[in-house]
């Protein structure tokens, strides 16, 4: 199932970590692991952030992905479950509609 990965990384330890070079091998070396479909690098709430698209085939899979951040940025890590145009249409909204409209 896709997910948005959502990962927010506090000022410490980054800033040391971009501050003796090792910042953007760690994150290259954690992209190569989770293998995102998408990523993208930002600011949210006044923070570095980095926002995923990655494929979860089980709930067992979240900790492969979260861990990396949890443990070499001291990350915040948020899962959110992407639907294409294709899922919604399968999602049977005009029956809920009429279940619950």
């Amino acid at each position: 199932m896709k997910m948005l990965l959502t990962v927010e990384f506090p000022a410490e330890p980054f800033n040391s970590l971009v501050r003796s070079a090792k910042a953007g091998e760690l994150i290259g070396r954690i992209l190569d692991s989770i293998k995102p479909e998408a990523a993208y690098f930002t600011e949210q709430d006044g923070k570095r952030c980095g926002i995923f698209v990655v494929d979860v085939q089980a709930p067992s899979d979240v900790p492969s992905f979260a861990e990396p951040f949890f443990l070499n940025f001291q990350a915040s890590c948020k899962f959110r479950i992407l639907m294409s145009p294709e899922d919604l249409q399968k999602a049977g909204l005009e029956e809920l509609g009429k279940q619950w409209g």
